[in-house]
């Protein structure tokens, strides 16, 4: 496990290390079957092939770290459109990035990942970040939580439902997703946010997500600013009561 250093409230720069994800494409290996005459023939075949992925991030380390033998919570942060790029001060411009950076201190570990500009978040990359976060840093694999606003909101329901057994608890803000696969985390406690009065995603986009998991018997709860527009994540993060919520549940292991 790496330590924190002589700090024990830590936000550093680091470099994503290349890892290797395993899928089924690529180039034909041997076939199951080989023609043996003229004419079209049905084969089939398996082969693995790897990509390396890589991305850089801000990690925070809480007062208390290191200091003895106990794992912490991780909280992962996804940001918004606006802050996509290779400045890694633009992931400061909003949430708990935000909050650190301005005195802050928290309970838990955070890494908040910056999407390189033109792009969306990336499950692969975002798995493979906390696969090297959680083997590197003392982190309670059973408390991971994951956060995020508008990209960041959508990027949070997609990365939950295809991991749909890595997350004690979401928090989506301004998001949305596919409502028809959103069943596939109805055990996962969930915390909506919206802006009533959001001009950019409608708040539709979350109501329809937790109409679905209502309707499969999902843990979710919604809450929806009157007056808000697409902001809705300053109130959200600056609420106290959003990290005890989140604190709170823990996987079943």
């Amino acid at each position: 496990m790496l330590s924190p250093g002589k700090s024990p409230v830590l936000m550093v720069h680091v470099a994503l290390s290349a890892a290797a994800l395993t899928l089924l494409a690529g180039c034909a290996s041997t076939p199951q079957t080989l023609a043996t005459g003229p004419g079209m023939h049905p084969e089939s075949f398996t082969s693995t092939v790897t990509r390396t992925v890589s991305g850089q991030y801000l990690i925070y380390l809480p007062e208390g770290y290191g200091a003895d033998g106990r794992d912490w919570p991780l909280v992962l942060f996804l940001h918004g459109a606006g802050e996509r790029g290779s400045d890694l001060e633009l992931v400061k411009k909003h949430g708990p990035p935000k909050l650190i950076a301005e005195g802050k201190s928290f309970p838990f570990i955070m890494v908040a990942p910056q999407c390189p500009t033109g792009q969306w978040w990336s499950e692969d990359v975002l798995a493979a970040l906390l696969d090297r976060v959680e083997g590197q840093y003392r982190v309670d694999r059973s408390r991971v939580y994951v956060t995020g606003l508008s990209m960041g909101g959508f990027g949070t329901w997609r990365l939950a439902m295809l991991n749909p057994d890595r997350f004690a608890a979401l928090l989506p803000i301004c998001g949305g997703g596919d409502d028809t696969a959103v069943c596939a985390i109805k055990h996962i406690p969930a915390w909506v946010f919206h802006g009533a009065k959001d001009p950019v995603v409608a708040l539709r986009e979350s109501e329809k997500m937790v109409d679905a998991l209502k309707a499969c018997g999902g843990n979710v709860k919604l809450t929806v600013y009157p007056e808000a527009g697409h902001d809705s994540w300053t109130e959200t993060y600056n609420n106290p009561e959003v990290y005890t919520w989140m604190l709170s549940h823990s996987l079943k292991r």
